[in-house]
């Protein structure tokens, strides 16, 4: 070992969103850093960061700036050497790390699956007209519209336990969460049912968490490279090329999953307009060592048979 290990003294630095969910994925990243190198839990220090995302919650993500609202200010804490490594959850991340960053390090994925949490109703199917459904995001909000134009859908930003506190004073009738997160949080039991990918696309990269260095960090690197799972980065390879090929953001919804089968990757993307109107789905089977290629792939052919304008905002 060519590095120095961290230590009780000079104790690695763990960078996070301060949420319940976010620190017990920071939680989860050092009990493995730990394990990798039989060190105490002293040697390591998690660091939460109150995000611009975090702060501002009264308007929608479309209106603020997209997924760097969730990393801005974390990963400026990186670059100054404030912290050493970063835990973040995929689905948040901006397909681009700034300069001086890497991101490839990932935990093994969690349940890909969307969780229908509602205090009335047990599935999507047994919504009444008119229901009232909330979500701040604009895949599920698509998704949902696509499949059932006659719910009504209200903005719902917040951690888990703020959508879960919402959702007890009446402000809608139901929502959504990820099923990795109630998992992480030993809170599995809150959703009434888990919606199928078949029924759901989940977002590129849900359930899956990166951990992100500064380029420069051997230490880093090394240490990290330990506890990095194979399977998942060949997944999200396929997923974020996707992703990066449509441009994608919090201002588009978006949805992609692949899994693996054998020595294949199969890809499965679907991209929607915002009110829900229209979606245009594709998939593809490759090498798993093509997995960028097929990403970049399958966006491109949905790019090709949907209108210019097809992401354009309507409300």
């Amino acid at each position: 070992m060519t590095f120095a290990l961290p230590t009780p003294a000079e104790p690695l630095k763990i960078g996070t969103r301060g949420s319940p969910l976010a620190l017990a994925q920071a939680y989860e990243t050092r009990a493995r850093l730990m394990a990798a190198f039989e060190l105490p839990e002293a040697c390591f220090d998690v660091v939460p960061v109150v995000t611009t995302g975090d702060k501002i919650q009264d308007r929608p993500l479309k209106e603020l700036g997209g997924k760097g609202l969730f990393t801005r200010e974390i990963e400026e804490m990186m670059l100054d050497g404030t912290l050493d490594i970063a835990v973040h959850s995929m689905k948040d991340m901006p397909v681009e790390q700034p300069e001086g960053l890497v991101l490839d390090c990932y935990l093994p994925r969690e349940d890909v699956r969307d969780a229908f949490v509602s205090t009335s109703a047990g599935s999507l199917a047994d919504l009444a007209q008119g229901q009232v459904v909330g979500t701040s995001s604009l895949r599920r909000r698509a998704q949902l519209l696509f499949r059932r134009p006659d719910l009504q859908v209200v903005e719902f930003r917040g951690n888990v336990q703020t959508r879960l506190r919402k959702l007890s004073e009446g402000v809608a009738d139901c929502t959504f969460l990820a099923m990795a997160g109630l998992n992480r949080l030993g809170m599995p039991e809150v959703a009434k049912s888990a919606i199928a990918p078949e029924e759901m696309l989940p977002a590129v990269a849900q359930g899956a968490i990166g951990i992100e260095r500064r380029e420069t960090d051997q230490r880093a690197e090394a240490m990290l490279s330990e506890i990095h799972d194979v399977p998942t980065g060949q997944r999200l390879a396929a997923e974020r090329a996707f992703l990066a090929a449509l441009d994608g953001s919090c201002e588009t919804p978006i949805a992609g999953l692949a899994l693996l089968e054998g020595d294949e990757i199969w890809l499965r993307g679907e991209i929607l307009r915002p009110d829900g109107s229209e979606c245009f789905a594709d998939e593809g089977r490759a090498s798993i060592s093509d997995a960028a290629a097929l990403g970049d792939e399958i966006a491109r052919r949905l790019l090709s048979r949907a209108p210019k304008d097809f992401f354009d905002w309507r409300e």
